[in-house]
């Protein structure tokens, strides 16, 4: 294992991380020269003047250390850097909000910096209108950057990865690299970059034309591309109460939890791949489906909505939780039983591979459903022969035993996480433990009762914080990547 290409490839991540942070010190500069130098302002500028200083003077140290490495990356490097980059960031990236004022505790900033990261969306904060926007603004960039992957972002403009890019962007992302046809995966990296900066103009634009405040369109577009769900505002997209803006950000929310590969293909006109797309024409399927199942269970039952109302909001929540987004514009937790048990499904699929969404991916819920349909013939008809295809392509048999090793084990980890929730939070009922770690481990934002949509985590002990912001980043990086790291033999010499 070379030690110096990680710790150079970590400092020039942790240098570049700096450098956003920088940005938003800038941003609070003009806002203290623009709206004065109030308390709150100048705690802002002062805390990301230092986290920024600080960041990247460590970085410059790790990247002298492995300055002298020309080697480029491994597979068992590559994978070991995917891991310690997650971790690393996500500490590093809590500075900001435990020196800022009113400021946050230790495990608090850990836990927002880790929610950002991986664009899970859950928050510690109980009044977010009460910190400084540049804070907000630095709340933000972190989901953007989390959202199309701090490492994808990178490897389109890091030059010494050299192979190890292609085992980086696989092992951080649920990105299908073999189906690109691109010869060079910087190539592929800086193409999905430039898609995910013009849905995230074009989202800024909309919302500005609209009427919502630059400063709350820049956080809101950046957050709804990387179906984060953080929001400046309180009541996230319910603070406006306009339906415009609900629905421009609902169809950024779906186009964002499709597969940005078909956006190269679309790029790069390869038609035949387009038709041949499956995931996203059943993932469309499945929320016209729950957004008529719930508006019409809304609409029946006790509730008083009308038909426009139970429409509006049941479209709107499904694709916020379908794509695990986790922006709200009113309290699904005092829905019908159905609904919400249909929503706590959408939670668990999430969106497609490749995409900014959590869960469990649309792609592997089809294989499943064809493994299983093939397991159930041949209990009866075991000499069959079937070729199971997945977006007109048929996958070698490694990749059925990887999706349904990786369902059992999501089902698994959320048992051990729920065990240990409870012995940690006994005063939490099992609906409330049981969104804590559904929310988490699958990057969705907002739970169900304790942790719903109209409160947050900040009841939960430093403990628990932990335990769930561990559960996020396994979420994030689809379990293997970070589990691999308690691995033994991946750290011996051989």
């Amino acid at each position: 294992m070379n030690a110096r290409i990680i710790i150079k490839t970590l400092g020039v991540l942790a240098i570049l991380m700096g450098l956003a942070i920088g940005a938003c010190w800038l941003y609070s500069w003009i806002v203290v020269k623009t709206e004065g130098g109030n308390e709150l302002n100048l705690s802002a500028y002062k805390a990301l003047g230092i986290s920024a200083g600080a960041i990247i003077g460590i970085g410059f140290l790790m990247y002298l250390i492995g300055f002298r490495c020309k080697q480029e990356l491994l597979q068992r490097e590559a994978m070991i850097i995917v891991g310690l980059s997650w971790i690393s960031v996500s500490l590093l990236g809590a500075l900001p909000y435990l020196l800022c004022e009113p400021g946050l505790g230790v495990f608090d900033s850990i836990f927002e910096s880790v929610s950002g990261f991986t664009t899970t969306g859950s928050t510690i904060m109980n009044d977010i209108e009460a910190f400084p926007k540049a804070i907000l603004l630095w709340r933000s960039v972190t989901q953007w950057l989390g959202g199309i992957g701090i490492l994808v972002v990178f490897v389109s403009v890091l030059s010494f990865l050299g192979v190890g890019s292609r085992s980086i962007m696989q092992q951080e992302s649920s990105l299908n690299i073999s189906d690109s046809g691109a010869s060079r995966i910087r190539d592929v990296a800086f193409t999905l970059l430039k898609v995910y900066l013009t849905l995230t103009a074009v989202c800024l634009l909309g919302l500005i034309l609209l009427g919502m405040p630059l400063f709350e369109a820049v956080c809101h577009a950046m957050c709804t591309i990387a179906t984060g769900g953080f929001s400046p505002k309180n009541l996230s997209i319910g603070h406006y109460g306009d339906v415009w803006i609900e629905l421009w950000i609902t169809v950024f929310m779906f186009l964002s939890s499709i597969g940005f590969m078909l956006y190269v293909f679309f790029i790069n006109r390869r038609w035949e791949r387009l038709k041949a797309e499956e995931e996203a024409r059943y993932y469309l399927i499945l929320i016209i489906f729950a957004v008529l199942a719930i508006a019409l269970d809304l609409h029946f039952a006790e509730t008083n909505f009308g038909y426009d109302k139970a429409l509006r909001d049941g479209f709107f929540n499904v694709v916020s939780i379908g794509s695990t987004t986790g922006f709200c514009v009113s309290d699904y937790d005092q829905w019908p039983l159905f609904t919400k048990m249909l929503l706590m499904v959408m939670m668990l699929v999430g969106g497609c591979a490749g995409s900014t969404a959590g869960g469990i991916k649309m792609n592997r819920i089809i294989l499943f459903t064809k493994i299983a349909n093939r397991e159930m013939i041949r209990s009866f008809r075991p000499n069959q022969v079937f070729r199971i295809k997945l977006n007109g392509m048929a996958p070698d048999e490694k990749v059925f035993v990887t999706t349904s090793f990786f369902i059992a084990l999501g089902f698994a980890l959320s048992g051990a996480a729920g065990i240990m929730v409870s012995l940690l939070e006994p005063d939490l009922n099992m609906i409330s433990t049981i969104g804590c770690v559904f929310a988490t481990l699958f990057n969705i934002g907002p739970g169900f009762d304790a942790v719903g949509p109209s409160q947050n985590f900040a009841l939960l002990g430093s403990d628990t914080k932990i335990v769930l912001s561990f559960c996020m980043i396994l979420g994030r990086l689809e379990f293997f990547a970070l589990l691999v790291l308690f691995v033994p033999s991946l750290w011996k010499k051989y």
